[in-house]
Formats: C-alpha cells, structure tokens, sequence
C-alpha cells in the first residue's frame, strides 16, 4: 500500500502555481546560497575551508556540512535556488518545516560523507591525486533528495518537462540517467555525479527505514511502490530486489521483522500476527491520507486567500 497522497485529492497548488507560495524555510535557505556564491567570489580561499576538499577534510571536518551550500558557478547558484524553492514548497506543506529542515541536514551531511570516502577509496585505486585536491560542493544531493521525496508522496503526479509529460516517480531515476550520460561528454560534470547519486541513495534510505510518521504510527515506508526496485524499469527488478535485502540488511543491521516496540514496520512476514499488522498498517494509511488530504487542502486555501487580497489591494 503507497504512503502517496490519495487520487482524489487534488494535486498541490505549487505544482500548477510554481512563482508563487515559496515557503520561509526555502526562502532563508536560498539566500544562504545565495551568499554563500557571493562569499567565494569575494574571498576565493574561502573556497579551500568550505568546499569538500577530501585532503583537507581531516582535519576540517566541517566542510561536510558546508559544502553542500557552497555554489561555485552562477548556474549553479541559479539551479539550486530555483530547485529548493519549487521543491521545497511542496515537500513543507506535507512533511513540515521542521522535518523538512532535518531531511536536508542529513542527506547533506550523508552525501557529503560518502563522497569523501568515494574519493579516498579512488585515490588509493589510481593514485591520482586530483580525487584529493578537486573541490566538491554544491546542493546537488540535497536536490535529488527532495524529487526522491516527492516521488514518495506524489509518484503519480504528471510534470511537464518541455514537450513531453512525466511522471513524478521516474524523476530520480532520470536525473541520475541524464547525469550520467552527460559526464561522457562534459568532463567538468564528472565530480556532480557522485553527489547527486548519493543524494538520491541516501535520502531514499532515510525515507525508506528511518522518516518517522506519527499518523501512521510507524517510521519508514515499507510499501512495494517505494521499494529500491522502483527505481529502475519493470524487467529489471527480479535482478535487483535481492541485491535490494542485502542493502537493507547492511543499512539497519538485521532482516526484515517487526521492531518489538511496534513503531517500526519494514515488511509483512508470515504468521499468526500478519493480520494484525495488516490492520495496524491500514489504520496508518487512512491517517496518512487524511493528513495529506487535508494539508493539499490547506495549501490552496492560503494561496486562493493570497490572490484574493492580492486583488483586493490592486
């Protein structure tokens, strides 16, 4: 069962609207990118302190939470602010500012860690020290998190991207297949690839074992929509839903079961309490989709009342 918005309701107002509605949150966080660019084009050696530097992040160890602020191209100052206000108002509204605020800490500091290890495990393969010397930063991973987000909660959700109409789930997998494909051509894009992979890999994980869903009394997303498989196309998922159980098994240190405390549930198994679980999970989803529901609702109630002062002053 999806932990998705329900069909019936519409979808979110930020969708159809994208100027407009830009929560405090994204707004704060955009103009610290915003100067976090201008600053490195003030002082460039603030670049050596606050970019991920994989030589130097020992021991400036801070520079895993700050590199994923630091833009070092007007593209890409441009692209990171668009993308967190247009992403970040339809992700606040349901999750609020506060879980919000957590997901980009930790899929920050999560990406930014396995990009470092990346990049040490490559210099001692090739021994080139370009992995130890390049300066990674940017808000990239955080990025790919927030479409692996709305994947979760709007997979069905159409966005139109030029001429052709997609749907919201294959937005992750697509932006990693266009990456990619872009750094066989483009040599200055190679270094993204690793932080927008991870993004997407990380926050899948946070999203998937450990995001805490108190209407639905449960923390996670066990539901086969959101299942690593789901990510890839159909054919190709026999192949990767075992390769999927290694990674959980890895990831949270033991197989699928109840959590004894009953808050975590990460699969149906067999036995004489799958009924009770399937009850317990149903009960969830309705809470979930009612919140949701009433959230979307709420969402293009504020911006019908927006507009309507909006007029009123004109």
């Amino acid at each position: 069962m999806s932990a998705s918005a329900p069909s019936s309701a519409s979808p979110p107002p930020a969708v159809g609207k994208s100027f407009t509605g830009f929560t405090k949150l994204c707004k704060g966080l955009a103009v610290v990118l915003f100067l976090g660019h201008i600053a490195i084009q003030l002082f460039p050696s603030a670049l050596t302190y606050l970019a991920l530097i994989p030589s130097r992040t020992i021991p400036f160890a801070w520079n895993l939470v700050t590199s994923g602020y630091i833009e070092q191209t007007i593209p890409g100052v441009i692209v990171s602010i668009a993308g967190l206000l247009l992403l970040g108002k339809v992700l606040e509204p349901l999750w609020g500012a506060k879980e919000l605020l957590k997901f980009i800490f930790i899929v920050n500091l999560s990406t930014s860690a396995c990009v470092f290890v990346t990049a040490i495990v490559f210099y001692y393969i090739t021994q080139q020290e370009i992995y130890l010397y390049t300066p990674l930063s940017g808000f990239y991973g955080v990025l790919s998190g927030f479409l692996v987000g709305i994947k979760q909660i709007l997979p069905d959700q159409e966005l139109n991207l030029f001429v052709i109409n997609i749907k919201a789930k294959w937005m992750p997998s697509l932006v990693a297949f266009i990456s990619v494909s872009v750094s066989f051509f483009v040599k200055e894009s190679v270094p993204y690839i690793p932080i927008i992979l991870f993004g997407i890999y990380v926050s899948w994980i946070y999203l998937r074992y450990f995001q805490k869903r108190l209407e639905a009394g449960l923390k996670g997303d066990p539901s086969d929509e959101f299942a690593f498989s789901s990510f890839f196309p159909e054919f190709l998922r026999p192949v990767l839903d075992p390769i999927s159980s290694v990674f959980y098994t890895l990831v949270c240190g033991r197989s699928k079961r109840f959590e004894a405390d009953d808050q975590t549930l990460d699969g149906l198994l067999p036995g004489p309490d799958s009924s009770q679980a399937n009850r317990r999970r149903e009960r969830g989803q309705r809470a979930l989709e009612q919140r949701l529901a009433e959230k979307l609702v709420a969402v293009r109630n504020s911006q019908q009342q927006q507009e309507d002062d909006a007029s009123d002053k004109v």
